[in-house]
């Protein structure tokens, strides 16, 4: 009865100390997002002002805004998004439907873990050496390339995941109805896991948001207000970056403004995504 006793309280303080260590550990990760989120909300809330989203990035000394840059953000993400998300769930969909077991598959899984924890200038480096080096200038479209290149794999995953947790017994009555595998994934797999696939999409679409590195080496940046994705193109990630390590108050005010905005989109977005499908699985 001792040895039990004694292995019984051994056990309970184990799992005392364990449970203290992860609320210590739980406790030091929010302190220090409390932190960065403090920091941001004071110095960029004073800092958001009509201007902001009325008139385009300004010189030195001048009053301005960050027109320019959400528009060309809002373009580039969009076009990236566009492009990556088909690849992504076509290439999720080979995965989880027809070659779920097969050799290919798990090579193919395999890269797509590598490429989805790879760092994003790496990416930007890649589509710089392979399409800005060879058309001669910075563009828009390159940046776009390069956002889609880091979406995909979240996307592939998302929806590698979401189809492998559809039930075999409807693909199966579906099958023995007569239907061809194509329309069982449309309609079956699809409807039965589209909450799960979007909701990758709209969280990688927050990951991209505020990506640097890669818009540095492709989209660069641009003064003024354009339109053409063809040339450099303005960004809110790039300007953060050049605003807020330059000497100037006014821009470093513009810094905090757009470090703020991206922030309040990714929020949000993360927020709607989770309480509205949420809400659509209940």
């Amino acid at each position: 009865m001792k040895t039990n006793n004694t292995r019984f309280y051994w056990r309970k303080s184990c799992n005392k100390l364990m449970l203290g260590l992860a609320y210590v550990a739980v406790v030091f990760g929010l302190f220090w997002l409390c932190w960065i989120l403090f920091t941001l909300i004071t110095k960029g809330i004073p800092a958001l002002s009509l201007d902001l989203f009325t008139q385009s990035t300004p010189a030195p000394n001048e009053k301005g805004g960050l027109l320019n840059a959400i528009i060309g953000s809002f373009f580039i993400v969009g076009a990236g998004t566009l492009i990556g998300t088909p690849v992504g769930v076509l290439a999720g969909t080979y995965l989880a439907e027809y070659g779920r077991y097969s050799r290919f598959a798990q090579i193919t899984r395999f890269l797509n873990d590598i490429l989805l924890s790879a760092p994003s200038i790496i990416i930007g480096l890649f589509v710089y050496s392979l399409y800005v080096s060879q058309v001669g200038h910075f563009s828009g479209w390159a940046g776009a390339l390069a956002l889609a290149l880091l979406l995909v794999p979240i996307v592939v995953r998302t929806t590698d995941n979401m189809l492998s947790l559809v039930s075999n017994n409807l693909r199966e009555a579906a099958a023995a109805l007569g239907c061809p595998q194509w329309r069982i994934i449309i309609m079956i797999c699809y409807r039965s896991a589209k909450s799960g696939i979007l909701t990758g999409v709209l969280l990688a679409v927050a990951r991209i948001s505020g990506e640097t590195a890669p818009l540095l080496f492709t989209a660069l940046s641009n003064q003024f207000m354009s339109w053409d994705m063809n040339g450099p193109m303005s960004n809110l990630p790039v300007v953060i970056y050049q605003y807020a390590a330059s000497p100037f108050s006014d821009w470093n005010n513009l810094a905090w403004a757009g470090a703020t905005l991206i922030t309040l989109f990714v929020l949000c977005l993360n927020i709607f995504t989770r309480v509205f499908f949420q809400h659509k699985q209940k």
